[in-house]
């Protein structure tokens, strides 16, 4: 059986415009094309679309998913790896809904937790920072290559306490300046803007160097990520958001 590009779309909520680009740089080709141009997929595309979503909703790059579909994996092994990482989002949320929970129901109470001095306030944040280190090695060797981030490990390796202070401070500055100039009313595509960016860029070479398609995806992760973009709105809610936008433009512009 075979569907055609439209009911694909209606089925997968991806637009067809989606759907052809995704063709155009072989990521999803369709089964075949009739001789009237239309694109028909069959039970196998369906099945490799629904990778690529997955992959996608996971904040997983375009660039890394050719890699994966493309890498001649067993697609029930795929499905796993899938269903381990939703799982672990799934387990994450609810870690972090049972604390949202329990602070309702401390403030329905009436307790006025300021009022209570020395009071640990640990399980306000619990579920935020759960994920051990080692854990999200793991996940980012899984999505975008253990070759590419043990490299990266290896540059880093060994650095001293205040050249990661340093590294903090860098990245801090860098997200102080794109909100100044979000409350300047700069655009993404603005030379300031583009300016900060650059600086990014060059900072995120110390660890590895993206491509135009790579340094896009990173911005999409930040925006994406629930990780991420917490705290990124916790600095501002605009921001994460904006440097999606600015990160595009520089690798559109400056990047292979």
């Amino acid at each position: 059986m075979a569907w055609s590009i439209a009911q694909v779309a209606r089925m997968s909520r991806v637009t067809s415009r989606t759907l052809r680009h995704y063709d155009e740089i072989g990521l999803l080709r369709p089964a075949r094309v009739g001789a009237n141009g239309y694109r028909y997929y069959e039970q196998e595309q369906l099945l490799r679309l629904q990778h690529i979503l997955v992959m996608r909703e996971l904040g997983v790059g375009l660039e890394t998913i050719a890699e994966i579909v493309h890498g001649g994996r067993d697609e029930i092994d795929v499905l796993r790896l899938h269903r381990k990482w939703l799982l672990a989002e799934r387990d994450r949320f609810e870690r972090l809904a049972d604390t949202v929970s329990r602070t309702i129901e401390e403030l329905k109470g009436g307790e006025n937790v300021n009022a209570k001095p020395g009071r640990s306030m640990d399980h306000w944040f619990e579920g935020f920072d759960s994920a051990k280190q080692a854990e999200l090695t793991e996940e980012a060797r899984q999505r975008w290559g253990a070759e590419q981030v043990d490299a990266a490990n290896a540059r880093v390796a060994g650095r001293s306490e205040q050249w990661w202070q340093d590294q903090g401070a860098q990245w801090t500055a860098q997200l102080t300046a794109l909100t100044e100039l979000i409350d300047a009313g700069k655009e993404p595509a603005d030379a300031e803007v583009q300016d900060v960016i650059a600086g990014h860029y060059r900072w995120i070479t110390q660890y590895w160097t993206p491509n135009r398609e790579s340094y896009t995806g990173l911005g999409d992760v930040y925006a994406e990520d629930p990780r991420f973009r917490a705290n990124f709105d916790r600095t501002d809610p605009r921001l994460a958001e904006f440097l999606r936008a600015a990160m595009a433009e520089y690798a559109r512009t400056r990047l292979e």
